[in-house]
């Protein structure tokens, strides 16, 4: 009979290895406590306005019952930050995370409980309508309708629930556990001497407490580590080495903490091991993790978010989306030739590029600016085939108001008012 690791676990027995690894035993790795710790500080930290679309195109920030939950304070126990933490921290190591829809009176969304994913079991009824069935803390069932469960779920197979990473992962959180264990174990309670002193023959216990009475008294101790050792009788002194399998070790817990990294998508000088960061790419490896390790969650979120805290009728004009040109705007330098282009070409105006850097407006500042010496392609073409005059090109005529034969220049090229060769 082989049992299933499940019912290891649910009875604590360990399994293999004698390492339980489950989603709470697995944050006792320092890999996974640093990874999960990255990712979900870093969406929680992220803001996360309510826009208004604007016709015929752009945004507008405005005031809103969900920014006030999402930003503010969720329920009236916890800030957004913990409520977007514990959430991020459910569905790293679950692949799901829940918090059931508390409506008012006039059925606006008045609070988000979070609900721990082991707590949560899908169900469905006889017609095939989807429910959530929650056992509380003191054993009791509750059902939840769907439309009123946020429910996140990461990777899966279904589409419905998302699978646990650390189920999927256990073998290699189980090895890295399992190298801290044999580390702590091997230091708590291991033999490895250090040197040896060896005699040819048998010391008397006279001569044996004489010489150890000598050694701790002239040699031991770091401010005696570098005094010359004196041996009597043709004994002779080893020092012993790191051994290979020790050396062996410490490179498989460092192989372990990059495996964990891979599984979390961080990267790993986040995770404080610089070994492979040099001062030209740690930089861009950090918006790499923003990018393909940050912005998935981000979508998943923003689409739960769209999908179950607004009503049909807002879902057409109001919309929830995290700010992150923060992260992605590089250093000063790049910044500083980023913004003049933009502002260079009409595309920011001085307090679009304010509000970016974080800066209050200033007045006369929302106007935008274009080279004088630039002009659309097709009329540049039709200056030079003699149809549109130079006074054109400054906005002084308006080609809908002129004959070809007014245009000032003549089908050589020739101005009007050019004397004759």
């Amino acid at each position: 009979m082989n049992p299933k690791r499940w019912l290891y676990n649910a009875l604590g027995i360990p399994s293999g290895k004698g390492i339980i690894v489950n989603e709470q035993t697995a944050m006792r790795s320092t890999a996974v406590l640093t990874c999960v710790r990255i990712l979900a500080e870093t969406v929680a930290s992220l803001p996360l306005p309510v826009y208004k679309r604007l016709k015929p195109r752009g945004k507008e920030k405005i005031s809103h019952r969900v920014s006030d939950l999402l930003q503010r304070s969720p329920n009236p126990r916890m800030t957004a930050f913990t409520f977007r933490e514990t959430m991020m921290t459910h569905i790293l190591l679950w692949g799901n995370c829940y918090a059931e829809i508390e409506y008012d009176e006039d059925g606006e969304i008045k609070a988000l409980w979070p609900i721990p994913p082991h707590r949560v079991v899908h169900m469905e009824t006889e017609t095939g309508h989807p429910f959530f069935r929650v056992t509380t803390s003191d054993g009791k069932h509750h059902d939840v309708p769907f439309y009123a469960m946020f429910h996140i779920p990461g990777l899966g197979f279904d589409g419905k629930k998302g699978i646990s990473v650390i189920q999927w992962a256990k073998q290699a959180i189980e090895l890295a556990l399992a190298t801290e264990q044999f580390g702590a174990e091997f230091f708590a309670n291991g033999t490895n001497v250090g040197a040896v002193v060896t005699h040819p023959q048998t010391l008397s216990d006279p001569a044996y407490e004489r010489l150890s009475k000598s050694l701790k008294e002239k040699y031991e101790g770091l401010g005696k580590a570098h005094r010359l050792m004196l041996l009597e009788e043709g004994m002779t002194f080893s020092k012993n080495t790191i051994p290979p399998n020790d050396a062996q070790f410490l490179e498989t817990r460092k192989f372990q903490i990059l495996e964990i990294a891979r599984i979390f998508r961080v990267p790993p000088h986040m995770m404080a091991d610089l070994e492979r960061a040099t001062f030209s790419n740690i930089e861009q490896q950090g918006t790499d993790f923003i990018v393909h390790s940050v912005r998935p969650w981000l979508i998943r979120w923003e689409q739960t978010i769209n999908w179950k805290l607004f009503s049909e009728t807002d879902r057409r004009r109001v919309y929830a989306e995290f700010l992150i040109e923060g992260y992605l705007r590089g250093d000063t330098a790049a910044r500083a030739a980023f913004y003049k282009e933009m502002f260079n070409i009409g595309v920011y105006s001085q307090n679009d590029i304010r509000e970016k850097e974080n800066e209050n407006p200033v007045p006369g500042g929302d106007r935008y600016f274009v080279p004088l010496n630039m002009v659309p392609l097709d009329i540049l073409d039709k200056y030079y085939e003699g149809k549109f005059g130079p006074e054109f090109l400054k906005g002084g005529e308006n080609p809908n108001e002129r004959d070809e034969g007014a245009t000032g220049i003549d089908p050589a090229g020739k101005s009007a008012g050019d004397p004759e060769d």
